[in-house]
């Protein structure tokens, strides 16, 4: 027999076969990974879908901080003179520019002196005359800027002037009539006296020289609205042309004294029912009333609300509808399809009939009839939730189903039945789990799906999400349907916050179908 031989051998004589190189085998880490911090690492690989999850975050974001941000006004303040307005944000307006409410226009001689008159008349609020220059240079003259003259051929062949502006749309209201009780009106003056702001403007007589009494931009004299006129030496009216030193003679009212009118006596019989007719500049009149100037990141409505607030709540009231359909479609379709798929036989021969019926109504009629009857009882949006909770959970359902048929008779499932377990613990703990992949999946891409037909009831008129603390963006989408070539933006923001939220829950969707997949558990990219 050989003897045994010690050799010894020095420790500096050994290295490391993968001395530079980082084991990335899982077999070797200390811990061990769960499940769901398993399907997160995998999830994070998907850079699309993680470019959706943060694109849908900053929605969400966006709804509940929206309302926090903006403190002046809430998503019921509404205001029917600034309707269908675009963005505007005072101090990006006066200092570099941009959202300054304004839109461009190509407009006749007529058109661009009734513009002008408007800062004029800001300008010449104590009766003195004041040129266009003085009032094209008045902070409330609605005309940002005005091109050259350009010489065109109208309808009856004749050469006319022709004018590129950018209008101000929030100072194009101008002037308005109002009527309001005394003690209304000695707070107006008082406001006058602190803020520096005139709001009290001359009233305007009622004659020959007043096309349109009821139009309170109509303070010059002018024989049709927006031909101002001048009188002559020998009393008679000569139209005149638009220049930058044109002076237009007011039609003010004036007591017999020749001092100007800025208000009279309309109604009532006391200090606390008289009622004064007014004439305002309502841009400063709006300050006088709110306390703050017109701000409106995204512009207004069609019935002059904030947009940015009522897309807030648009998104809020979408996405609620849709998670809290998802969830109980969730729950109500996994059970149903365990169920079915797990034993199969006579009982899912009748469960599928019962589904197959449901899923033949069309979910527009169901819809509708629960509109109809079960609205004005339990509200809008419960009666909605009913109609896609009815047959929602079928789709699911189905998927469940097709896995546990997919799923029961293998070894594992085998395995646990021959060692006692329990049909509910191998419905839930061995079958179930293998499930989740589609599950989530299915879930994830119904709640765009939820969304788009929330938005196709509200567009079409079947649901009415709007009300004066909201609205839905498929009523916002329907507002802007007869308008939006006027005013892109009604149907712009709407548009692309249901576009972002279809495609980012789709590409959020396949994330997470390809995270929870039991089968690539374990596999490094």
């Amino acid at each position: 027999m050989a003897e045994n031989i010690n050799i010894n051998i020095p420790m500096e004589k050994f290295r490391f076969v993968q001395e530079n190189e980082k084991i990335k085998d899982r077999k070797f880490d200390d811990k061990p990974i769960g499940y769901f911090k398993d399907a997160w690492i995998r999830f994070r690989k998907n850079r699309a879908s993680v470019v959706a999850a943060i694109i849908i975050i900053i929605i969400i974001l966006y709804s509940i901080l929206t309302p926090m941000f903006i403190t002046t006004h809430d998503n019921s303040f509404m205001v029917t003179q600034y309707q269908r307005k675009p963005a505007r944000v005072t101090a990006l307006r006066d200092t570099i520019g941009i959202l300054d409410g304004g839109v461009d226009r190509t407009v006749t001689e007529p058109e661009l002196i009734r513009l002008a008159a408007m800062g004029i008349g800001a300008a010449n609020y104590d009766g003195n005359q004041a040129t266009a220059q003085d009032g094209y240079d008045d902070y409330h003259t609605p005309l940002i800027s005005v091109s050259e003259p350009t010489v065109v051929l109208n309808a009856k062949k004749k050469e006319v002037n022709q004018y590129s502006v950018r209008v101000d749309t929030y100072l194009e209201v101008g002037f308005l009539y109002d009527y309001i009780p005394q003690s209304e009106l000695q707070k107006i003056l008082d406001f006058e006296e602190e803020s520096g702001l005139k709001v009290l403007y001359p009233l305007v007589e009622d004659n020959n020289y007043n096309p349109d009494p009821t139009d309170a931009n109509n303070w010059y004299k002018a024989k049709k609205v927006g031909n101002p006129v001048y009188i002559n030496e020998k009393g008679k009216a000569k139209t005149l042309e638009y220049s930058l030193d044109m002076v237009l003679e007011d039609n003010y009212k004036r007591d017999e004294n020749g001092n100007l009118k800025y208000y009279e006596y309309s109604a009532g019989g006391d200090i606390n029912t008289a009622q004064f007719k007014i004439r305002v500049l309502y841009y400063n009149y709006y300050q006088y009333k709110y306390g703050f100037e017109p701000n409106y990141i995204m512009g207004t409505e069609s019935q002059g609300y904030d947009m940015a607030l009522r897309i807030a709540g648009g998104i809020q009231i979408s996405l609620l509808i849709a998670i809290f359909v998802c969830v109980i479609n969730f729950i109500l379709g996994a059970a149903y399809g365990a169920v079915e798929g797990y034993y199969g036989g006579t009982l899912d021969l009748v469960l599928e009939r019962i589904s197959d019926i449901l899923n033949g109504v069309p979910f527009i009629i169901v819809a509708s009839l629960f509109k109809m009857h079960l609205s004005n009882q339990v509200g809008e949006i419960p009666s909605l939730l009913f109609a896609y909770v009815l047959t929602g959970w079928i789709g699911t359902a189905y998927r469940v189903r097709t896995q546990f048929y997919r799923f029961k008779n293998q070894e594992y499932v085998m395995a646990a039945r021959t060692l006692g377990a329990r049909d509910s613990r191998i419905i839930w703990k061995h079958i179930f789990p293998n499930t989740l992949g589609t599950i989530i999946t299915s879930s994830a891409l119904a709640i765009p799906s939820t969304i788009m037909s929330e938005s196709m009831l509200s567009y079409l008129g079947i649901v009415n999400l709007s009300g004066v603390d909201g609205t839905s963006l498929g009523t916002l989408l329907a507002d802007a349907e007869s308008r939006w070539i006027q005013f892109p933006h009604l149907m712009l923001y709407p548009a692309i916050i249901i576009s972002l939220l279809m495609i980012c829950f789709n590409l959020f969707g396949n994330g997470l179908r390809d995270a929870f997949n039991p089968s690539l558990r374990g596999v490094e990219d």
